[in-house]
């Protein structure tokens, strides 16, 4: 699991970075002017929201929800959003056990943990602006939902994969996903497609698929996911 608390590590060395800037102190600002209910003008920048939002902050359940709510609404910043990420960090690490990190079809729990975050990310984008009384378990019960789906997928994936390595002569013309593919060269989508087949049909890793691309592999996951979605399903 080192990879995983490398990638958990990464996060809070950024945000200790990120959330004590002085445009996080007018974003923190703009927070309190538009929800002076939720008590945050006393705080210096948004590193000492997500502190109160501990459980060990000193806030009741009900304040720290309301905070939450607020996030959301002004999730449009993306300032506020990491904020809202970076408080949900420990939820969505809940969700990726419940899941077991998807063992037995992820080889490594830090790819799981890296999906996890970047579909907790595609949520915050979908769902900012909105009011949500329960906006934390409402957005960990979407998540579990989506990347269980995700799970599904690349099992999936591998029951495809383990067939063509049972075949002399893999079904290469035969394959609709490896015609759709195939359509994509010479696109400004080859370069995704490409890796795409070698994801899926050779079974590289998102790790060294990664690495060779010189990209994050949470951003890779994303970017296949959104052309998966777009373009193959």
């Amino acid at each position: 699991m080192t990879n995983q608390t490398d990638l958990l590590g990464q996060l809070r060395r950024e945000w200790q970075r990120v959330g004590r800037t002085s445009e996080a102190r007018h974003a923190l600002q703009r927070l309190h002017d538009h929800h002076p209910e939720i008590g945050v003008g006393e705080l210096r920048d948004l590193c000492d929201v997500v502190d109160v939002l501990e459980l060990r902050g000193g806030l009741s359940a009900l304040q720290r929800a309301e905070i939450v709510r607020a996030l959301l609404e002004e999730a449009d910043d993306p300032l506020i959003l990491r904020t809202l990420l970076q408080t949900l960090i420990p939820g969505i690490v809940s969700v990726c056990r419940q899941l077991r990190f998807g063992d037995g079809i992820i080889r490594d729990p830090s790819e799981t943990m890296g999906v996890a975050l970047a579909l907790a990310s595609e949520l915050l984008v979908d769902w900012a602006g909105q009011s949500r009384q329960y906006c934390a378990p409402d957005i960990l019960s979407a998540l579990r939902g989506r990347l269980r789906r995700w799970l599904l997928k690349e099992k999936a994936a591998l029951r495809s994969l383990a067939h063509y390595d049972t075949v002399d002569e893999p079904a290469a013309t035969s394959s609709p996903l490896l015609a759709r593919l195939d359509s994509y060269r010479g696109s400004q989508y080859e370069r995704i497609a490409r890796i795409t087949y070698a994801r899926v049909f050779e079974g590289r890793s998102l790790r060294e698929l990664a690495q060779d691309d010189h990209s994050a592999p949470s951003s890779l996951q994303a970017e296949l996911q959104h052309f998966a979605i777009r373009f193959l399903i």
